[in-house]
């Protein structure tokens, strides 16, 4: 058995549901303390839904920059330049199993048939921490001295609200002055092969429930009443219609969709008072979260509704144009397994979203992403140390940057 697959399988065995770590940050923290990573714990949030974070570091040693002459009988002074920063970023948990009936094997029992790791996290995203830690371990026995820090952000939190996760270690190492250079998000972006696809940025996420104010009635006397859904269906149509923007090189277009839509009083012969409506913008870095506000406030004031709006920003789109990060991992998949890797920005949002605030470069990179979430998650064993490869080929590249 690979130390890759070893260390995924322990992981996997531990039942960590949002936000139960399940002690697998306790698992890391044995591998990585020996390897010289100063460990920190970081918990947040109230006491039925306590977080665990995992901050550990590794200091790389500055390389020796060109001396600086003087104008003195003194030998030159030699500057030290401070060793970059690449964080490996992830998350512990899972989410819930669903029927344990319908899994051919328990979900936190790790299974193999034909080829296949199954269990709850194999895919999303136990394999990557595993294939993460062991190609730091390897990375440093043939580089003890790398000119590269290397570090882990792993939290429990990815799965749930993510309100006590990622972001709050984020806010605490801004807090803190600590510089970040690259980041590797190991959540699972291949879609067909190991590295046909990494994720180079995410769409912006933009919550809204609208509820359209009416009059309720019996539906015989429409005249006595004001039904919301009628009022509501021109604005309907008319946001459906929008183009939002035109999207770019890297991001698609904007979309706003419903996505739940409630009136009624749960009776045939009465028109309901109001109407609630669910939606959802996905923005490219074309839009801002106060230019999409505005432009939907507009349609509705245009046909005179009245109405309550929350909003509730989910995150920020952020971009990682190709540049050193991205050509590191282009170049480790492609000496892995011959691909071209693709750029995308497709998907949902992921903790991605909090790093970009403090790190200017981040990717995402995992392994194949179409049983996440589903019941029989699963992930090809062979698929695990190559998967360790490219990320040891990451490192490799980025040192010698």
């Amino acid at each position: 058995m690979s130390r890759t697959l070893q260390l995924a399988e322990q992981l996997i065995s531990r039942p960590s549901v949002t936000p139960d770590d399940a002690d697998c940050q306790a698992l890391l923290m044995a591998r990585l303390a020996p390897l010289g990573f100063a460990c920190e714990t970081i918990v947040s949030g109230p006491e039925h839904f306590r977080v665990t974070n995992l901050w550990a570091k590794f200091e790389g040693f500055s390389a020796q920059a060109p001396a600086v002459p003087t104008h003195s009988a003194i030998e030159p002074i030699a500057n030290k330049t401070p060793a970059k920063t690449l964080v490996f970023a992830g998350h512990t948990d899972v989410v819930p199993t669903g029927p344990l009936e319908q899994w051919h094997s328990h979900p936190f029992t790790p299974s193999h048939r034909g080829g296949q790791l199954y269990g709850r996290g194999t895919a999303d995203m136990k394999s990557s921490l595993a294939a993460m830690v062991v190609a730091v371990e390897e990375f440093l026995a043939a580089h003890p001295q790398p000119t590269l820090s290397i570090a882990f952000l792993i939290t429990s939190d990815e799965e749930g609200p993510a309100l006590d996760g990622t972001v709050v270690v984020c806010e605490q190492l801004q807090a803190r002055g600590e510089v970040l250079d690259y980041c590797i998000v190991g959540e699972p972006t291949s879609v067909e092969q190991l590295g046909d696809m990494v994720k180079n940025g995410r769409r912006g996420t933009l919550g809204g429930k609208l509820t359209v104010k009416g009059v309720q009635g019996h539906i015989a006397y429409p005249h006595l009443a004001k039904n919301p859904i009628h009022l509501f269906a021109p604005a309907l149509a008319e946001l459906v219609a929008t183009r939002w923007d035109e999207g770019n090189e890297f991001f698609p277009a904007t979309s706003w969709q419903v996505s739940n839509v409630h009136g009624g009083a749960g009776a045939t012969n009465v028109i309901p008072g109001e109407l609630v409506v669910d939606f959802n913008f996905r923005f490219s870095t074309e839009s801002t979260p106060e230019s999409l506000q505005q432009r939907l406030l507009a349609i509705l004031s245009r046909h005179q509704l009245e109405y309550d709006l929350k909003w509730t920003l989910g995150g920020l789109p952020f971009l990682t144009t190709p540049g050193t990060l991205v050509n590191a991992v282009r170049g480790a998949i492609r000496a892995e397994t011959g691909l071209e890797t693709a750029l995308s920005t497709t998907g949902g949002t992921s903790d991605g979203r909090f790093i970009a605030k403090i790190c200017p470069q981040v990717i995402e990179f995992g392994p194949i992403n179409a049983s996440i979430h589903k019941i029989n998650e699963h992930v090809a064993v062979a698929s695990l140390d190559p998967l360790k490869n490219i990320y040891k080929g990451v490192l490799e590249r980025l040192a010698a940057v």
